[in-house]
């Protein structure tokens, strides 16, 4: 009986979670569209989730490419299929690797700074000092970030994907003997809208889940340097998942239809 108890707690808590993380959700969509606005603190969020992101996923995208195409050619020579390189490299990058890593790098390199951010703003009483001079917690700390996450991911994924399909370009046209011309058409030719359609909304709903896992934890932190660990921690691990987990579903929309 006591496992039984332990397995229903578990299930209990976990339920309690999304249900916070889902109330937090709504009160951020909320907020979005209900004055006063901060457009500096919006500004900030765009340049530090942005522009200086671009570095690790550009190199992320290229490496990625590189490999897929290398692994593709690989793979493709048992079959006598070594021409569909350029195809699968750019469905690759495109409906899959391009958003969820795009995807991972900004839950590793933004939530965790957020979350980080905001704990040692609770610890140290900031936002208690926010709250006493009137500016609420929510608009000023966290609808900047998740509006700004959510507006620039979708141009990471961009970036990346045509990074990752120069990197398979790169390595096929240079090490296994295709024509530079030839690739680029026939990666064009086989791409579809749809294609593009759904990483660029793959990335909106991969930055508004990790900039809202790295405000939540944050807002939600314990006292005192292990909070701030944890909370990190945590929001690193909530996004990851549920990026993965929101791919999945959308993958399953975007191209069962």
């Amino acid at each position: 009986m006591r496992f039984l108890a332990a397995i229903g707690a578990t299930v209990l808590g976990l339920l309690a979670a999304v249900g916070r993380v889902t109330l937090y959700a709504v009160q951020t969509l909320s907020h979005l569209l209900r004055p006063p606005f901060y457009f500096r603190e919006l500004a900030v969020a765009l340049l530090n989730i942005g522009w200086l992101s671009l570095p690790v996923v550009g190199l992320t995208a290229i490496f990625t490419g590189g490999a897929l195409a290398l692994q593709i050619y690989a793979g493709g020579a048992r079959f006598n299929a070594e021409a569909v390189v350029p195809q699968i490299v750019a469905i690759g990058m495109v409906r899959e690797l391009g958003p969820v890593l795009v995807g991972l790098m900004i839950a590793a390199r933004v939530t965790s700074s957020i979350a980080a951010e905001i704990a040692t703003m609770k610890v140290t009483e900031q936002i208690d000092a926010l709250v006493t001079l009137s500016t609420h917690p929510m608009k000023y700390l966290t609808v900047p970030r998740v509006l700004a996450a959510t507006l620039v991911v979708p141009l990471l994924v961009a970036v990346g994907d045509v990074i990752g399909i120069a990197g398979g370009w790169a390595v096929a046209t240079g090490t296994l003997g295709f024509n530079p011309a030839a690739y680029l058409k026939n990666t064009i030719n086989f791409l579809e809208l749809r294609d593009i359609i759904s990483s660029l909304a793959k990335g909106g709903v991969f930055g508004f889940i990790a900039a809202l896992m790295g405000c939540y934890f944050g807002m939600n932190s314990g006292r005192g340097a292990q909070g701030v660990g944890r909370a990190t921690k945590g929001s690193v691990e909530a996004a990851a998942i549920l990026i993965l987990a929101a791919n999945f579903v959308l993958t399953g929309v975007f191209f069962s239809l």
